[in-house]
């Protein structure tokens, strides 16, 4: 019955890539998870599909590309972990057709971007990048011309999202007016403003600050058009994604003295890992600071973000708990006493959990508690039956029409 009924936690394969943070490994271990691997880089997709075999629990970060080739040998995976804020690197369409669970961490690097762009505005305003690199050179610029207090100034958000809302807060404290803007209605902290216009956020702007998806409506939205029509002297902030500003027509602004000043922390391309040669139209360009992506990275972030993905990955595995997966519908569910946890993700056809109550009761099987909820393509179903399951009833439950995976918890 053990056998049945509960996976030996050391036959979990657990594999952790991209150098993620060592508390995740830690948190495995204190679970009573043995098997982890760490690797410190990404695997390019035939490496990947070689490592992954075997693999039962996957975390990776931004660099590691889950594809639909790397998921079709992924016999054994049961959830993926993407250990930063996106998914995009993730085949969420194919996981979510195998029955794969995939999580990730939005809201613990919060901070630690909002404080980069806070920073940021007040060394643009004040025009420190110039004066620094003058300083280093011999050069003394003791100058106070176009150099501006952030007190009194303009901020605008363009996405108000968990981000976007906590620079709102932070530049409020600091004695700006904040004014935003999103796709939806949303109620302001503080004294924030909404405007409904992208264009007439950018018109009122001293310091326009970028926390918007990648996604199609995205697409270079801060365009030659765009910056004509913001403020002559503003300063413009991507902590967002690379390819939401087209940095030519940056370029061609920052140059004729329209935009005061830029700091971009992503770009449309970025290199590979540290170290690699990277490029970008902005540089040498007066007043404007290149971050290499490093809005998240904090140790505070990378710590937030290792406990907060190990504990979604291990509650999945031991409780069934799909809450924060983008694949698998979100399922919180208490431990129930006194019986075993059978999951099941199928197809969102009709008729499959009539299948499943028959399969029980042909095996005089009962149900102390059942749980479902789907999406637009699969369905998870929680069971919590009586304790006298055997393999029967397993072979049962797997030769139910339309079922994609099936695992017993304990």
């Amino acid at each position: 019955m053990e056998a049945i009924t509960s996976y030996p936690k050391e036959k979990i394969n657990i594999l952790l890539l991209e150098n993620i943070a060592d508390v995740a490994v830690a948190s495995f271990g204190d679970a009573g998870y043995t098997q982890v691997r760490k690797l410190k880089h990404a695997l390019e997709e035939d490496e990947l599909i070689e490592a992954i075999k075997d693999v039962h629990l996957l975390g990776i970060r931004s660099k590691t590309q889950i594809t639909e080739k790397v998921l079709a040998q992924a016999h054994k995976l049961l959830a993926i972990g993407c250990y930063c804020i996106g998914t995009n690197q993730v085949d969420l369409n194919c996981a979510t057709e195998k029955g794969i669970a995939v999580f990730n961490s939005p809201f613990p690097n919060t901070r630690s971007v909002a404080e980069l762009v806070i920073a940021e505005a007040i060394v643009l305003l004040r025009r420190i990048p110039e004066k620094n690199i003058a300083a280093h050179a011999g050069s003394w610029m003791k100058d106070a011309r176009n150099c501006f207090e952030l007190r009194g100034k303009t901020i605008g958000i363009i996405g108000y999202g968990n981000i976007g809302m906590q620079v709102s807060v932070l530049a409020e404290a600091l004695g700006m007016q904040v004014i935003y803007t999103d796709v939806i209605t949303k109620l302001p902290i503080g004294n924030a403003r909404q405007v409904h216009q992208l264009n007439d956020l950018l018109k009122q702007a001293d310091v326009v600050s970028l926390h918007v998806p990648e996604e199609p409506s995205t697409l270079q939205l801060i365009n030659s058009a765009a910056m004509e029509v913001m403020k002559k002297g503003s300063i413009l902030i991507n902590c967002a994604r690379g390819n939401v500003i087209d940095l030519i027509s940056l370029k061609q602004n920052i140059l004729s003295g329209h935009i005061g000043g830029a700091a971009i922390d992503v770009f449309p391309v970025e290199p590979e890992k540290t170290g690699d040669i990277f490029y970008s139209e902005l540089q040498q360009l007066p007043n404007v600071i290149l971050t290499p992506h490093i809005g998240g990275s904090t140790e505070e972030a990378q710590l937030n973000i290792s406990e907060d993905v190990s504990a979604k990955l291990i509650n999945y595995l031991e409780l069934g708990v799909s809450s924060g997966s983008h694949t698998v519908p979100a399922l919180n569910l208490p431990q129930h006493p006194d019986a075993h946890r059978i999951l099941h993700i199928h197809w969102n056809k009709p008729g499959v959990l009539s299948g499943i109550n028959h399969a029980l009761s042909a095996h005089n099987i009962n149900v102390l508690g059942q749980y479902l909820t789907t999406n637009t393509k699969i369905g998870y179903a929680v069971l919590d039956v009586s304790r006298n399951l055997n393999n029967d009833v397993i072979a049962s439950l797997k030769n139910v029409p339309n079922t994609l995976k099936l695992r017993v918890v304990y």
